[in-house]
Order: structure tokens, then C-alpha cells, then sequence
């Protein structure tokens, strides 16, 4: 392996380590945030459970918020590589909604874990605020997604911009539902009813 060879190994392997101390902090967090309250809880608390000093905490979550909504990190960016892998002479509207099947596969593989931090998010203000926050920064990157598959790449247009927002208002309500049937209801089939309530079919 030349010298190249190995520092790209050695980078990829820390990234991999950083992903997983991540995943596992965020997790800590998530758990204390249920059994104490989002607003009872600070960053020495968190750093104090997760057994490890306030600084390092603080590399991997600058907030609280952040270590809540980590679950949703990479969403936006998975979303618009599947769009853009969509066949070709499919629809704007019909591959938006199978682009957003990656979104809704971890609530299907975990859905009592999802609803648990579905719930959490909604129920408190700060949380909920920042995540509404996150969500808004998805709508350019799926936009950008349907001018490239329109063979137009940095030309993104209003009909660009509107089908991606009004894709993400689809997810967002069928989420809403979802959760408000304590995960009874299949996340799958409303988001289908979403979308074609929209489509007059």
C-alpha cells in the first residue's frame, strides 16, 4: 500500500471511530433526556453520564439540540443522492416520493425508538425549533437534485423549489400522523395518502 494508500485508510478508520463515539454519546443523551427532561438536563450532565469531560463532549455536540438531532443527520443528503438515482423518465413527483423511502426505513426498522425521539423533539420547543430549522435546509438540496435530473445542474427554478417543499410538507404531515397514532398507523401508506392528496388521486 503506498503512503497515500495508508493515510486515507487511517482517516477513513477515525472517521469511522468518531461516527461510532458519536452515535453512542448521542444515544446517552437521548436516554437521560427521557428520564430527567430535555430542559432539566445541561452538558455537564450529559458529559458526567456519558463518563467523559465536558470539552469532549462539546467536539462531537456544540448543544444539546445537537445531540438529540444527530439522529436526523445526513437525511437531506441521502435523500437527494436517491432522487438523483431515480430512473430517468420517472416523474419529478413519483421519484421524490421513493427518494424519501430512505427517510422512513429507520422508522420502520425502529419505529419504538423513532417514535421515542420523534416525541421527544416534538414535545419540547427547543428542540422542535431546531429541527423545523434542519428540516427548511433539506428543500435546496433536493431542489438542486431535480434541476440535475431535469439535465439543468445549478439551474434550480420555482418548480424546482415548490415540488421539493411541497414533497417535505408530505413527509413532515405523514410523520405528524404517525406519531400521533403512537406509531399504529403505516408510515408508509400515509405518506402515499400525503402525496396523492396533492394529485387529486
Amino acid at each position: 500500500m503506498t503512503g497515500a494508500g495508508r493515510t486515507r485508510t487511517r482517516s477513513h478508520t477515525r472517521e469511522i471511530a468518531r461516527a461510532a463515539v458519536r452515535a453512542e454519546l448521542a444515544q446517552v443523551a437521548f436516554e437521560l433526556f427521557r428520564r430527567d427532561g430535555f430542559d432539566k438536563v445541561t452538558l455537564d450532565d450529559l458529559a458526567t453520564a456519558a463518563g467523559v469531560s465536558r470539552s469532549t463532549l462539546l467536539r462531537y455536540f456544540g448543544t444539546k439540540e445537537d445531540a438529540v438531532l444527530a439522529a436526523f443527520d445526513g437525511h437531506d443528503r441521502r435523500t437527494a443522492d436517491a432522487l438523483r438515482a431515480r430512473p430517468a423518465d420517472e416523474d419529478d413527483w413519483t421519484a421524490l416520493r421513493r427518494a424519501l423511502d430512505t427517510v422512513i426505513e429507520r422508522y420502520r426498522q425502529d419505529p419504538a425508538g423513532s417514535l421515542a425521539t420523534t416525541r421527544l423533539v416534538r414535545e419540547t420547543p427547543a428542540l422542535n425549533a431546531r429541527h423545523l430549522e434542519k428540516q427548511h435546509s433539506w428543500r435546496p438540496a433536493l431542489a438542486e437534485a431535480l434541476a440535475e435530473r431535469a439535465g439543468t445542474p445549478g439551474e434550480v427554478t420555482l418548480r424546482h423549489t415548490v415540488r421539493a417543499a411541497a414533497a417535505l410538507d408530505c413527509l413532515y404531515v405523514a410523520l405528524d400522523h404517525w406519531t400521533a397514532s403512537d406509531g399504529r398507523l403505516d408510515l408508509v401508506d400515509l405518506l402515499d395518502e400525503a402525496f396523492a392528496a396533492l394529485t387529486g388521486a
